[in-house]
Formats: C-alpha cells, structure tokens, sequence
C-alpha cells in the first residue's frame, strides 16, 4: 500500500475528463483551480461542473493533454494541495477499449526450452514485473517488464525456466498488487501460482470422429466427473478422478456395465462435464474431504487439480484430462465442457481486478459491481478484451484438449456479439460444434437488446439454450415442486405441451414459436440444478406407490427423447436418479450426489426402456426434423380427447404416429390405413418392431407408444 498523504481524491473517468472529490473539511470543499502535473509540467484544468455529494464538493474538470496511460500524474489546488491521479471510470469507456484492444495471440507465457516469453495485457499499471521462482528454491527473482503498445507489458527470460512457478507484480493506482496471470495454462496446488509448462509434451493426435451432421443429431448426458465415478460399486479403480471418468469396460455389482461404456450403450452422442476448469471449494490435498460442483471459477484456462492423481505436479492433471477426453472420443462419443465465463469466484481476489481493477467486470449506475449471477459480480464480455479473453480461452480448450463443445453457465449474462463470436471461432476450428447456454434474463446492466437470453433467440440462431418451458411445461414448475406437469396428466398444460413436443417453433401460431428454429430447443426436465424429477415425485405424488412414479418418470423422460430439438438428459436419471430431497447439492456430500450404480441394476427394465427409445430417435429421422418449416409441413396432430396427445409424423421413406397418454384412463385411437408396427408400448421399446397394428389402438394410461408405417424389413423382435 502507498503512503502517500492525499488531500483530497481524483480520478480519469473519461479520456479528457477528470472527477476531483474535496472534502467539506478540506477549506470547506472550495477551489478554483486545479492543475494537472508529471513532475516535469504542469497545466491547469478547465472546471465544468460543481455540486456536493457525500460530505463532498465534486469538481469534474476537463484538460486538453494527451493522457499518457503507464505515467504517473498528480492534481494539484490553489492551496497547495496534492493528491496522485488515479485511473478510475475511464476503463469502462469505449474510448479506452478502442484505443487498447489487442489483437495478439501470445498473452501469457510463450515456453521455449532456450527462452519464455511473458506477456501481460496491463494498460492501466505505472509498473508491472515478474515474480519467478523455481520450484527447488525459497527464493525469488523480480524481472521488469516493459511497456509496449496497446497496453502490453513483456519480457523474455533466457534459459529454461519450465516448472517455474511465477505470477506479476502490478503497481496500479500507488498500490502494488500480486497476481496468477489470467492466462495461466498450469499451477501449483490451489491455484495459488502459475507455472511455466511445455504442453507439446503433453500433445495427443486428435481421434476423428464422423461430422454431426445437425445439433438434433446430439443426445446430451450431463455429469459430474465425481459424481460419476465415487460411487463404491462403481466398478471404476480410480474414483473421483479424471482417470476413472475415462476408465472402459468397467462393471458393476450385476457385471454389468458401468462409467464410460455404459453411457456408450445408451446411445449418447455427447458427455457433458460439470466445470472442470481449476476451481474453489475444494481443498486439492483433501479432496476427499470436500465437494462442489465448480462453479467458483479460478483459472479458467488450467483443469482442476481435485480431479487429478497428483495436485502437486502441474502436469498431472493437464495428461490426465487429455486421457480422459481421448477415452470418451475413443467410444464414438464427444465432450461437451461446462464453462462459467459470466463470474469469478471472488472479484477481489481475482487475477482480472489485480491486473486492471474495474475494467472486466460491470458495475451499475452507481458505479458498485453489479450482481446478476446472484455471486456478487459480472463478468463484462461486451468490453473487447474480455470478449477476447472468452474467445482465446474457447479457442484454448479446443486446440489444445481437443474439446467438442461447450455449456455456457448463466449465458445471459454474456452478450450477443460474444457468443455469435465464440460460435465463429469453434466452427473455424471444427465444423459443427455444439453451444448451448442457459439464456436466462438477469438482472445485469447490459442493455436487453445485447443480451444472450431466450427472448434474443433471433439474434443467436446457432446456438442452443436451455428450454425451461419445456421443462416446466412437462414435469411442472421447478421452483413450485407441487407443481403437476403434462406428463403427469395436468391438461393445464395440454396446449403448452403441444408447442413444446413440436420444437417450441410456434406449431399452433408461428408468431408465438419461442425459437426460430428446433436446433435451438435444448429439451430437458432436470439437470444438476434443482430437484430429481424422481425427488419431486416423491413430494407432489407423496400418496402414489413407487410403480406409478415410475410411470410417470418414464413418460416424461420419454417425452424429452421424442420431442423435435436436442435431448438433454441428468445422468442417473434413466435409473430414477434421486438426491435424497436435496434441491441445491452443490456442496452437499458424496452421499448425495454420487451416481448410485446399484439403482442402475435395480432398474435395469427402465435403462433398457430408456436405451430403446434412443434407439428409436436415432433411427427415425422423423424425431429429428432440421427446421421449423419440416416440422410444420411434416407433422399433424390428431383429435383426440383431453389430455391424450397424437402427432402423425410423415417422411418419404415412412409414417410415424406417436402417442402420449398422461392421464389415468385408458385411450383408443384409430390408426390411420394400412398396417402399423409397434416400436414402443408402455413396457417395450426399440428400433426394431414389437408387433403389428390395424385399425383400433388401446393406448395405456400414463404411457407413450410409437408406431411405424410400413415397417422395416426384417422379423419381429421377440418377446
């Protein structure tokens, strides 16, 4: 901290325009002039404006100098008075992003084995030096660094320092403070310093995989690297870690499979990992010890070390999640991450508001930090180099961990640009990569036509967003767990349900569609957030058997599979997954939220349900329909009584009539001509036919059935 004494305050809020904060007790606040001085010059100030506020008279004054950013100013009274010029609103302006945008690909540290290039974008910092450490010693080297254009500072050390631990000293503002780069690719345990690290030893070719042809070809599984793995009867040797996520031919207590082989079984097309970025709130040397989610962003460009063999050893868990990425590519499968770009764990604290304090988070009218993540702050991605640091950071995990796709938390508080952005560089590195996000409004001070929410859809048409009418529409409101949705036979939603099933593209009446297009659909009824469906059975059917919640879970669960847009399932939830009642598990223990293996094999007739109706969609294009207009053209609803649903799906190579009974009565429909073969009833279910159909169909209540017109080649299954 400085020592200086200040008579009173001053700030640059714009690039020629300077705040001046006298205290009443300061010559009763009054001046009536100020000049601006480096020590070599001095030139007066133009006074604009006076008024008080907070004890204070303010004095915005403007000056016709160039501001010479990494100099250090002074403001100067009439009386003698003297305080340094610190850089304040001035960062938020576009003057400033404009006149430091960097373009550069080299931020951070640039190993050689003869020499590193360290680079930090630092445009408002006097000084800035290197704080490098071998790992063997107790002691330092401070290296300076120079200023260069756009606000860069830079050095190159000459000789080998990999396994280095280093981080940058900043003096902003007469205030030294110490910070990990932001670009940080390894560190040491806990994050607490960055690490110089030669990744091309650590380089994998890149397995090929065949193009996703369309995002409603996707099938999501969500899990949790711990969650997935932790369980004793998992079957897997290495729990909790990356390398037991990625572990093959595993088996459970019914030697059966579990872990990677059995999400390939399912027929899923995308593993989606919670966080895996480095992050707080776990302990790296007591892992065992504690649990979260991940979404406490630290470094978002390092793995997290609680998944690894070895926290210690920086490249530890940079091989090991590359063998895990490999392993799922391996069974045809692809990796979806699951990025928080929208906060920090904690913004004091973090390397963004060390290196240029204020400028990467937004803050309201006030000038205090806003808060729409509900976490204390938001990151700013419309200032260009946040929105740079994003498309870097997206542009790292693909190239170098050959990352297929990514889940943007809380997208709304991201704008637009960014994300059509962040759409544009992943398609330029692999045709065809998946982006979805939750496009929730939040009350963050970006204007409403910027943000990446829902509501904006038209202007994001590749990119997918959480539907949560769709989710609340079938299994009813999340956050009224008495709520009763469609597929628990409310008519309520009959209609809600109708728009929903169809893609949420405005079936009935375009103009309502909540999206353009299916591609943008992500159709889902839990994930990690908020209850089970299976947990809010238990509540809002608390009088039912467990056979009849079954049902229900079955028909909703089936719903999200055969709906037109991207199927998202919560792994554990094709087995009746349940947290024991726990609504927010996001540190809650092992106990809860561990992937309970043994229910897999007690529910072995519902995966095997689960896995044919996967089947069925991946096999009939009809559940796969590419744009809003196919969907309108291609499918009819039937008339049939409350709450029953039937939808006549048409192609040229076939007909498909799907029908969803959520009520507790029993239902006949008549089959439109011809003979139709059953691909699921309420116990059966696959891509091949169960058996033949004409004319009258009992559909069972709380059921769906599928029927295909004609039928394909080849005999029946067996019963």
């Amino acid at each position: 901290m400085t020592s200086i004494k200040r008579d009173f305050l001053a700030y640059l809020d714009e690039m020629n325009l300077i705040t001046i904060l006298l205290p009443l007790s300061y010559h009763q606040g009054v001046a009536s002039a100020f000049f601006i001085t480096d020590g070599s010059w001095k030139s007066p100030l133009q006074m604009k404006k006076k008024y008080v506020i907070e004890n204070h008279l303010k004095y915005e004054c403007q000056f016709s100098e160039e501001y010479c950013f990494g100099s250090q100013y002074w403001i100067i009274d009439e009386h003698g008075g003297k305080t340094d010029l610190q850089i304040g609103a001035v960062i938020r302006t576009e003057a400033f992003d404009q006149k430091f945008y960097y373009n550069g690909t080299d931020l951070g540290v640039t190993y050689q084995s003869g020499q590193s290039l360290f680079k930090l974008w630092a445009p408002t910092a006097v000084q800035v030096k290197l704080k490098l450490r071998s790992p063997d010693s107790h002691f330092s080297e401070i290296v300076k660094l120079k200023r260069e254009h756009k606000g860069i500072w830079s050095t190159t050390v000459q000789r080998d320092v990999e396994y280095y631990h280093y981080s940058f000293l900043i003096q902003v503002n007469q205030e030294w403070r110490e910070a990990i780069d932001p670009y940080a690719k390894a560190v040491t345990v806990n994050g607490e310093q960055g690490v110089v690290v030669n990744l091309k030893k650590t380089e994998r070719p890149k397995i090929d995989l065949p193009p996703l042809e369309s995002p409603v070809d996707a099938i999501i599984y969500e899990t949790h690297i711990r969650d997935f793995t932790i369980h004793p009867d998992s079957g897997i040797k290495n729990k909790g870690l990356y390398l037991g996520a990625g572990e093959l031919t595993t088996k459970g207590i019914d030697d059966e499979p579990t872990g990677l082989s059995y999400v390939k079984s399912l027929g899923i097309t995308h593993i989606e990992f919670l966080p895996f970025h480095d992050f707080a709130g776990v302990d790296e040397l007591r892992a065992s010890e504690e649990y979260n989610w991940g979404y406490n962003p630290l470094h978002f460009n390092v793995p997290e070390g609680s998944y690894s063999t070895n926290p210690a050893n920086p490249y530890s868990r940079i091989t090991e999640l590359k063998q895990l990425i490999d392993q799922v590519h391996r069974t045809g499968m692809r990796v979806m991450m699951d990025v928080v770009y929208n906060h920090v764990y904690i913004r004091e604290e973090s390397s963004f508001e060390k290196v240029v304090p204020g400028y990467f988070f937004r803050h309201d009218e006030m000038g205090m930090p806003s808060n729409g993540t509900g976490v204390g702050n938001d990151l700013a991605s419309e200032r260009l180099m946040v929105r740079k640091f994003i498309l870097d950071s997206v542009r790292f995990w693909m190239e170098e961990y050959h990352v297929d796709g990514f889940r943007f938390d809380l997208m709304g508080i991201l704008d637009i640009e960014t994300m059509n952005q962040v759409k544009t560089v992943c398609d330029t590195i692999a045709k065809g990569t998946l982006i979805i996000g939750e496009g929730w409004n939040l009350n963050t001070p970006l204007p409403f036509h910027q943000k990446a929410i829902i509501a904006n859809q038209k202007k994001l048409p590749q990119i997918a967003q959480f539907n949560d009418h769709f989710r609340d529409s079938i299994k009813g409101s999340t956050f009224n767990i008495y709520d009763k949705g469609y597929a628990m036979g409310n008519a309520h939603y009959l209609e809600a349900a109708i728009e929903v099933i169809t893609g949420s593209i405005g079936f009935m009446e375009e103009e309502k569609g909540l999206f353009n297009e299916p591609t943008q659909t992500i159709n889902y009824i839990e994930c990690h957030d908020n209850h089970t469906l299976w947990d809010k059975l238990q509540v809002c059917l608390e009088d039912a058997d467990d056979s009849l919640r079954r049902k229900y879970h079955r028909l909703a669960t089936g719903i999200v599979l055969l709906s037109q847009g991207i199927p998202f399932l919560h792994s554990g939830q094709e087995f009746f997954r349940t947290k024991q009642g726990d609504g927010n598990s996001y540190c809650s223990p092992d106990t809860i939220n561990q992937l309970d293996w043994n229910r897999k094999s007690k529910y072995k007739e519902n995966v095997e349900y689960i896995t044919g109706l996967v089947q069925i969609r991946k096999a009939y294009p009809s559940f796969r329909m590419r744009t809003a207009a196919e969907i309108r053209t291609h499918i009819r609803r039937l008339s049939l009584p409350v709450p029953v649903l039937a939808f006549l799906l048409q192609t040229k190579e076939h007909e498909i009539l799907l029908a969803i009974n959520p009520s507790t009565r029993r239902c006949s429909i008549s089959l439109p001509n011809g003979e139709w073969w059953i691909l699921a009833n309420p116990t059966r279910a696959g891509a091949s036919p169960i058996a033949a159909k004409s004319g009258e169909a009992v559909i069972a209540p709380i059921s769906l059935y599928v029927f295909l017109n004609p039928a394909p080649q080849g005999r029946l299954r067996q019963p």
